[in-house]
C-alpha cells in the first residue's frame, strides 16, 4: 500500500489544537504531523489527492477461493488483530490471546453466544430519563448509544449492530410527531437491531416494519387508505425505502453483486406501480397504545399495532405478485415481506453491503458470491441467517489472506466513529461516573463528523456506491463510500478531537483512557510505537512512517511520570492519524 511518510519539517496547521498544547512544543509537531498524515490517508479536495486515491482501501477483483479456514495454523499477533479490526470494535492483548486460542471460527462462536448486557432502553430508565419532564429532548441518547458500544463485551455484536444501523438507517433527529421520547424510540431501535443481529433477516424485517422509530422516520405512521372523496393515496416513503434500501435495491442482480444486463442495459427492479401497491399495505399502523398513553415512553417499546378502519382491504399488486383483498393488515404485511424476501436480489444486496461495512470497499463478485450463497440458504437450507452470513464474510479466504495487507485495492476507510472506538476499546476508555459524555459527535469541524443514529439522511453517512468524484478511485471504478464525508475540515477536526480524547481533555474527563500497560514502553519509544502500531494497526504501518513517529517521540523528554504520558498520547495522535491505521486492510 502507497502512504504519505510523515516528516517532521511540515508545518504546523494554524487551528490545530496542539499549539494550545503547554508541555512542549513537540507535542506541537507531533500533532501537525498527524494532520498532514491524515490528509494524505482521506484525500479531500487538495493537493495531496493522488496519495489519497492511493491509500485507499477497496478489494481485488481477481481474488477467489473458499471460505478460509486458517485456524489450522497458529494465529499470529498481528493476524489476529488485524481479524479484531474487522470483526470488532477495538483490539486488546486479552482479546488477541483469545483469538489465538479458540480460532476465528471459535472466537465468532463465543461471541454470537454471549447474554445481551444491559439495553440502551433500561439505562435510560435507570438514569431517570423517563420524567416527564423530558419527554420533548433528546436527552440521555448519546450517552446511552455510546456506552453499548464502548463498554460492553460482546464486541462482534456492537459491531454488527453499528453496520446495520448504517444499512436499516434511521437518525434520531428525524423522529418527528411521534408524542416525543425520541431517546427512548431510538435506544429501542438499536435495542432492536442488537438483539436481532445475529437472527434472520426475514425476523428483522419484521421488526423493522413494526417499528416506532422507523414508522416516524419513514413516515408511515397513521398511514390510510385511499379516500376516493379526496383523491389522497397512502404514504409510499416507506414501501420506497423498504425495496430500495432494505433488501433488493434498485437494479437486479446476478448471485455475485453484479448487475443483470439485457441488451447491454442495467434492469430495474422495481417501478413506480411498485411502490404504489406496497404502499397500500403499510397502511393502518399506528402506536400500540393499550396498555399506556403518550406521557411515558413505554409505546416506542411495543410493535405497531393495526387500526382496521385506517387499513387498506383491497388487493395489493407488486414485484409481479399480489396481496389478495380482505387481508388483515398483519396478515397483508406479512404476506408482502415473504414476497420481498423470496425475491433473488436479498441476498447479493444485503450481502454486499454488510461485507462494504466489516471488510473491504470493493469485494470482489466471487467473494460476494459465497456470502451470498450462504445467506440464500445456510447449512440447512434456511434463507436469512445473518449468523451464518457474519460467519461467512469473516472467514473467507478474501478477509483472511493476508496477502491483502499488501494489496493496495484492498480494504476500506475506517469510518471515524470505529476509529475512536478503536482507541477506546484498545485502552479500555471507561466513564467511572457511568454516564458516557461522549455527546453528539456530529461537528466535522470540531468532532468525528459523525454520531450514532444520526444520519443525515436514509442513504446513511455515505452510500456504499460513493466515488470521490476526479480521484483515481474514479478511474479504477471502483468506490469508495466513507469517502464521502471526508473533508480538510473533518480531517483536522477528528485529529483534534481524537488527541484530546486520548490525553482525557476532551470529553469533560468523563471518558479516561487506561495507559498503565504503556507508561513502562515510554522510555523505548521504539516499544511504545511498536505495541500501539499492533493494537491499532495490526502492524502495518510501515517502517518509514513508525521511523517518523519513533523519533518524534525520542525528542520528547521523559524524566518522570507526566512527560511520559506526554510521549503516550503523542504516539498515539500519530498512530491514529497514519494512513496505515486510517485504512482498515
Amino acid at each position: 500500500m502507497m502512504t504519505t511518510t510523515i516528516s517532521p519539517n511540515r508545518p504546523t496547521p494554524t487551528n490545530n489544537a496542539a499549539a494550545k498544547n503547554s508541555t512542549a512544543s513537540s507535542t506541537t509537531t507531533i500533532a501537525s504531523l498527524g494532520v498532514v498524515s491524515l490528509l494524505s490517508a482521506c484525500g479531500g479536495n487538495n493537493s495531496m489527492n493522488e496519495n489519497a486515491n492511493n491509500a485507499i482501501a477497496t478489494s481485488n477483483p481477481g481474488m477467489a477461493g473458499a471460505p478460509s479456514m486458517a485456524t489450522l495454523a497458529p494465529i499470529s499477533d498481528a493476524e489476529a488483530a488485524r481479524f479484531l479490526a474487522q470483526a470488532g470494535l477495538g483490539v486488546t492483548r486479552a482479546l488477541i490471546q483469545k483469538v489465538q486460542s479458540l480460532g476465528y471460527s471459535g472466537w465468532l462462536d463465543e461471541q454470537m453466544a454471549m447474554p445481551l448486557s444491559m439495553s440502551r432502553w433500561d439505562w435510560l430508565v435507570s438514569k431517570g430519563m423517563n420524567d416527564i419532564s423530558l419527554r420533548n429532548s433528546q436527552a440521555g441518547f448519546d450517552s446511552c448509544a455510546w456506552r453499548k458500544l464502548l463498554n460492553s463485551p460482546d464486541t462482534l455484536r456492537q459491531r454488527v449492530t453499528l453496520a446495520l444501523s448504517e444499512i436499516l438507517v434511521i437518525s434520531i433527529n428525524g423522529l418527528v410527531n411521534g408524542g416525543g421520547w425520541k431517546a427512548f424510540a431510538a435506544a429501542s431501535y438499536l435495542d432492536m437491531l442488537e438483539a436481532n443481529c445475529f437472527g434472520n433477516y426475514r425476523d428483522l424485517l419484521q421488526k423493522v416494519s413494526t417499528s416506532s422509530a422507523m414508522s416516524l422516520y419513514l413516515t408511515f405512521r397513521g398511514n390510510t387508505k385511499y379516500n376516493p372523496s379526496t383523491g389522497a393515496l397512502p404514504d409510499e416513503n416507506y414501501a420506497r425505502e423498504l425495496m430500495q434500501l432494505f433488501s433488493i435495491g434498485l437494479l437486479q442482480l446476478h448471485p455475485d453483486g453484479t448487475a443483470v444486463l439485457r441488451d447491454g442495459v442495467e434492469q430495474e427492479t422495481y417501478t413506480l406501480d411498485d411502490i404504489t401497491g406496497l404502499a397500500r399495505v403499510f397502511t393502518g399502523w399506528d402506536f400500540d397504545l393499550s396498555s399506556s398513553n403518550l406521557s411515558t415512553p413505554d409505546y416506542h417499546r411495543r410493535p405497531l399495532k393495526q387500526v382496521p378502519s385506517k387499513h387498506e382491504t383491497g388487493a395489493s399488486s407488486f414485484l409481479g405478485e399480489t396481496v389478495p383483498a380482505g387481508l388483515s393488515g398483519e396478515a397483508a404485511l406479512s404476506m408482502s415481506l415473504d414476497i420481498i424476501f423470496k425475491h433473488p436480489n436479498v441476498a447479493p444486496f444485503i450481502s454486499r453491503q454488510l461485507i462494504q461495512r466489516l471488510v473491504t470497499s470493493n469485494p470482489s463478485p466471487a467473494y460476494v458470491a459465497r456470502v451470498s450463497s450462504v445467506f440464500s440458504s445456510n447449512n440447512i437450507g434456511v434463507k436469512g441467517d445473518l449468523k451464518a452470513v457474519i460467519k461467512a464474510i469473516f472467514l473467507d479466504d478474501e478477509a483472511r489472506n493476508t496477502i491483502n495487507i499488501t494489496n493496495p485495492t484492498f480494504g476500506k476507510v475506517r469510518e471515524p466513529i470505529v476509529r475512536f472506538l478503536n482507541w477506546a476499546r484498545a485502552f479500555n476508555a471507561t466513564s467511572a461516573s457511568d454516564t458516557w459524555r461522549v455527546g453528539d459527535t456530529s461537528d466535522a469541524g470540531t468532532k468525528l463528523g459523525q454520531s450514532p443514529l444520526r444520519s443525515p439522511s436514509v442513504f446513511n453517512f455515505f452510500r456504499p456506491g460513493y466515488v470521490p468524484p476526479n480521484s483515481a478511485i474514479a478511474n479504477a471504478n471502483l468506490v469508495a463510500p466513507e469517502m464521502q464525508i471526508v473533508s480538510e475540515s473533518s480531517v483536522v477536526g477528528y485529529i483534534n478531537f481524537m488527541q484530546n480524547a486520548v490525553s482525557g481533555t476532551r470529553i469533560a474527563g468523563d471518558l479516561i483512557g487506561d495507559y498503565n500497560a504503556l507508561l513502562p514502553l515510554a522510555n523505548n519509544p521504539q516499544a511504545l510505537v511498536d505495541e500501539l502500531n499492533l493494537l491499532l494497526a495490526a502492524n502495518q504501518i510501515g517502517n518509514t512512517n513508525i521511523t517518523s513517529i519513533k523519533n518524534a517521540i525520542a525528542s520528547m523528554p521523559a524524566t518522570n511520570d507526566r512527560n511520559r504520558s506526554q510521549r503516550i498520547y503523542a504516539a498515539l495522535t500519530l498512530i491514529l492519524a497514519a494512513p496505515e491505521f486510517i485504512v482498515l486492510k
